[in-house]
C-alpha cells in the first residue's frame, strides 16, 4: 500500500491552448427545471418538514455558525454551514418551497454581504484560511444562480472576486491548499481540500462555461495549480497500490499513512474524480480510473445496498462494518455525475441502488432522526457500550438521532434526494438542446426548451421502484428525441414501450449498449407513452457464503420485530449530556431500537416468493417499516451465530450451519424501510426429510 508520492511530482499543463471541456454525454439541466411527484415528492416534503428543513432554526452549527456571525463550529474546517447550504439550495428549488428558499436567501445575503475586502468568502482570516469549506458552499451558489437569475450578478461578482484572490494564494506557495509550517490548520485538515478538489473543479468549470468574463486565464490557472498539488486518486486506483484486504487485519502503520484515500466520505466524493478531471485534461485513461474506482470499491469494500463500507475508514466486506451517511449521499452524487459525464449505465444503476435502499434505511420515516453509520446486518440500533466493531465511531453511532456521532452527517445528508432529483432528467446533444433523457428513473416532471425554441414538458407517473410501470405525459411544440434508460437488472428483450398515439410509429426495443437508453421519436403536440420493465428475484453472493436478495431496484432484508425508546437528543461530543429542554423542536429525538424476534436466521432460497401490488396507492411516508407494498416470503430456521463486539459476527460458513429449531416462515421487506435488519443472509437447504 505504499504510494509513489502523495501528489503530482511535476506541474502538468493542459494539452491545448484554447480551453474546451469535454462534453457531458448527458447534459445537466438547470436546477429547478425538474420537479418531484408521487412518493418522491412526499419524501422530499418529509425532508423539508423534518430535521433538514429546520436546522436553520435551531441546530447550532447552522443557526449560530461563524459563517453568519455566530461562534459555533464542530471543527476548525468550518464546514457545517456550507454542507447544509449545499443541500438546502436543491431542496428549496426542487420543491419550490418558499420557507426553505427564505433560509437560502438569508444565508446568501449575510455571507456575501460580509465578503472580505480582498475577496475571501467565509469567516476565516489570516493563515487560518483553508479552501475546503468553500467547495460545498460554491456548489450551492452555482445551483442558486441556475434556479434564480435574480442572484446571478451578486453571486458571480462575489465568485470572480474570490477566484482572483484564490489565484494569488495558490501562487503564494499554495496558501490555503497545501500545508505549511506555521499554519493554524494542520496537514491532516488541509489534505481534505487536496483530495476533494473535484468539487471545486466543478464550480470552476461551471464558471468558465457560464460566466468566464475576462478571467478565463485565472480560472484555468486555478485548476492547473490545484491539479499540481492534488492528492491524486489516479495514483490510488492502481493494482499494486489499492488495498483489497480487510484493512482491520493490517497493521495500523500500513494503513494510516494513506488515510485521506481510505476515509469513506473522501472515497464517496472521489469516485467522480476521473470524470471531473478528464473533462479538463482530455485524458481518456481516466475513464478506466473511474471504472476501477467504482468496481474495486464495490468488490472489496462495498455493501449490497450500493455504498461503501467505511465506518470512517475503508474496512472490508464483513456486514458488521458500517456505512457513514455522508458517504451514502456523496456516493449518490458521484454516481449521477459519472453517468452524465461518461454515459456508462452501471453508474445510474448504482445511484438508484443507494437512493432507494441505503439512504432511506438510515433515516426515520419522518426524517427527524438519522444514523451516523448503518450496518448491512444490524438487528438492533442501540448503544454498543460493550464495544463497537467500527474503526472510529462512538458507541451511539448506529442509533438514530439528531447528532448520534460527528455532526457532519447531520448537516450533509440533506443533499441526497434533492441532488438525485436534479439529475433525473438530462439534456442530449450539444449543450443539451437536441433531446431529453430520463437518466435516473422515478416520479418527476421536467420542462425544458430544446433547439429551435421547442418547448417540451414531460411528466412521469410511476411508483418505481415499488412498481415497474411508467406513464409519460408529454407535450412538445415540435418533434423531438426522448431517451429512456433500461436498468441492467431488467431483461431488455422483455421491456415494452407502447403508445396509442400513431405519431410514435414502431416502438421496438433497441438499446444503446453503453447508456442502455432507448431512443424514441416523440411527435409534436400532446401524447402519452407507456413503458414497462420485467422483474425477478436476484440472489447476489456475498461474503461467507451469504446472499443479498433483490427484486428489481430494491434490496430486501429480513423483517425483525422491534420496540424502541426515545430520549432528548444527546451532544455528539458529550454523550452523557443532552440538549437543553426547549433548545430543540419536540420532534427531534434520539432513538434506540431493540429486536423482539430472532435475527440469527438462515434462509432456503429455493422457497423465496415475491408478492406485492406496487401499482396501488403508496403509503406516505413510504419508507416506514412495513409501508412498501412488496414483500418476499420463504422458509428458514434459526442457527447458532456468535456475536462480535455486541453485534452479529461473520455468518457461520456453510458446513457449520445447523438448524437449532423448527423450520419457520420468514418475510423479507424492502431494505430502505427496515430500520433494523439482516441484509446479508446465510443459506440452508430445508428440503431434506
Amino acid at each position: 500500500m505504499t504510494m509513489k508520492g502523495g501528489h503530482a511530482d511535476t506541474p502538468r499543463s493542459f494539452p491545448y491552448t484554447q480551453h474546451v471541456f469535454l462534453p457531458f454525454v448527458f447534459q445537466p439541466l438547470p436546477l429547478g427545471s425538474i420537479k418531484p411527484s408521487g412518493w418522491l415528492l412526499n419524501e422530499m416534503q418529509q425532508e423539508a418538514d423534518g430535521l433538514a428543513g429546520h436546522m436553520h432554526d435551531f441546530f447550532r452549527y447552522v443557526s449560530q455558525s461563524t459563517w453568519t456571525g455566530g461562534t459555533q463550529e464542530y471543527s476548525a474546517l468550518n464546514e457545517g454551514f456550507p454542507y447544509w447550504f449545499n443541500g438546502m439550495v436543491p431542496l428549496a428549488y426542487g420543491l419550490d418551497d418558499d420557507r426553505i428558499k427564505g433560509q437560502v436567501h438569508d444565508a446568501v445575503t449575510y455571507v456575501l454581504s460580509h465578503q472580505q475586502s480582498d475577496g475571501w468568502i467565509g469567516p476565516e482570516t489570516g493563515n487560518a484560511r483553508n479552501f475546503w469549506a468553500r467547495y460545498p458552499f460554491f456548489l450551492g451558489l452555482i445551483g442558486l444562480v441556475e434556479a434564480d437569475s435574480s442572484y446571478r450578478t451578486q453571486v458571480l461578482n462575489a465568485l470572480h472576486s474570490f477566484f482572483k484572490l484564490m489565484n494569488s494564494m495558490l501562487h503564494d506557495d499554495y496558501a490555503g491548499y497545501l500545508y505549511k509550517d506555521g499554519d493554524k490548520v494542520g496537514s491532516f485538515d488541509t489534505s481534505w481540500g487536496r483530495v476533494r478538489l473535484c468539487d471545486m473543479l466543478i464550480t470552476l468549470q461551471w464558471m468558465l462555461e457560464n460566466d468566464p468574463r475576462n478571467q478565463s486565464s485565472i480560472l484555468i490557472d486555478n485548476m492547473q495549480l490545484m491539479l499540481n498539488e492534488q492528492l491524486d486518486w489516479a495514483s490510488w486506483y492502481q493494482e499494486d497500490v489499492y488495498p483489497t484486504q480487510d484493512l482491520s487485519t493490517l497493521p495500523v502503520a500500513q494503513t494510516e499513512n494513506q488515510y485521506w484515500f481510505e476515509h469513506g466520505v473522501n472515497v464517496g466524493q472521489g469516485l467522480k474524480a476521473g470524470a471531473v478531471i478528464r473533462r479538463l485534461t482530455h485524458n481518456d485513461s481516466l475513464v478506466e480510473v473511474a471504472r476501477n474506482a467504482v468496481e474495486w470499491t464495490q468488490q472489496y469494500h462495498g455493501a449490497a445496498s450500493g455504498v461503501v463500507l467505511a465506518d470512517e475508514r475503508l474496512e472490508g466486506l464483513t456486514p458488521y462494518y458500517g456505512s457513514e451517511l455522508c458517504t451514502v449521499v456523496e456516493t449518490m452524487y458521484s454516481m449521477s455525475y459519472l453517468y452524465q459525464a461518461l454515459g456508462d449505465a452501471d453508474y445510474a444503476d448504482k445511484c438508484e441502488l443507494a437512493a432507494f435502499n441505503a439512504l432511506p434505511a438510515m433515516l426515520t420515516a419522518d426524517h427527524w432522526a438519522h444514523q451516523y453509520v448503518a450496518e448491512p446486518n444490524q438487528p438492533w440500533s442501540q448503544n454498543l457500550a460493550e464495544g463497537t466493531p467500527f474503526y472510529n465511531v462512538n458507541s451511539w453511532g448506529q442509533t438514530f438521532g439528531t447528532e448520534p456521532n460527528y455532526p457532519c452527517c447531520t448537516v450533509n445528508h440533506p443533499q441526497g434526494l434533492p441532488k438525485f432529483l436534479a439529475a433525473m432528467f438530462s439534456g442530449v446533444g450539444e449543450n443539451g438542446t437536441e433531446g431529453i433523457a430520463h437518466t435516473l428513473l422515478g416520479p418527476a416532471s421536467v420542462k425544458w426548451t430544446l433547439s429551435s425554441g421547442n418547448d417540451v414538458s414531460i411528466q412521469c407517473d410511476t411508483n418505481y421502484p415499488f412498481d415497474n410501470v411508467f406513464t409519460y405525459s408529454i407535450s412538445a411544440k415540435s418533434k423531438f428525441s426522448f431517451y429512456i434508460r433500461v436498468p441492467a437488472w431488467a431483461d431488455a428483450s422483455a421491456v415494452t414501450f407502447k403508445s396509442s398515439n400513431p405519431g410514435y410509429g414502431s416502438l421496438s426495443t433497441n438499446l444503446d449498449s453503453s447508456t442502455r437508453m432507448q431512443k424514441i421519436e416523440v411527435p409534436a403536440g400532446d401524447s402519452t407513452l407507456m413503458y414497462s420493465l420485467p422483474s425477478g428475484l436476484v440472489l447476489e453472493p456475498r461474503a461467507n457464503d451469504t446472499v443479498a436478495v433483490r427484486y428489481g431496484a430494491l434490496l430486501y432484508a429480513l423483517e425483525i420485530g422491534s420496540t424502541n425508546t426515545s430520549t432528548q437528543p444527546k451532544l455528539w461530543n458529550n454523550v452523557n449530556a443532552t440538549q437543553p429542554q426547549g433548545s430543540v423542536p419536540e420532534q427531534a429525538k434520539d432513538y434506540q431500537i431493540f429486536n423482539t424476534t430472532a435475527w440469527n436466521i438462515a434462509i432456503d432460497t429455493s422457497t423465496l416468493k415475491y408478492s406485492g401490488d406496487g401499482g396501488s396507492d403508496l403509503a406516505n411516508p413510504i419508507f416506514a417499516p412495513g409501508a412498501p407494498p412488496g414483500k418476499i416470503t420463504g422458509k428458514g430456521c434459526e442457527i447458532e451465530w456468535p456475536l462480535y463486539k455486541a453485534v452479529p459476527g461473520p455468518a457461520p460458513l456453510k458446513d457449520q450451519r445447523k438448524c437449532i429449531g423448527d423450520t419457520i416462515d420468514i418475510t423479507l421487506r424492502p431494505y430502505g424501510s427496515t430500520k433494523i435488519r439482516m441484509g446479508e443472509l446465510p443459506t440452508v437447504d430445508l428440503s431434506g426429510p
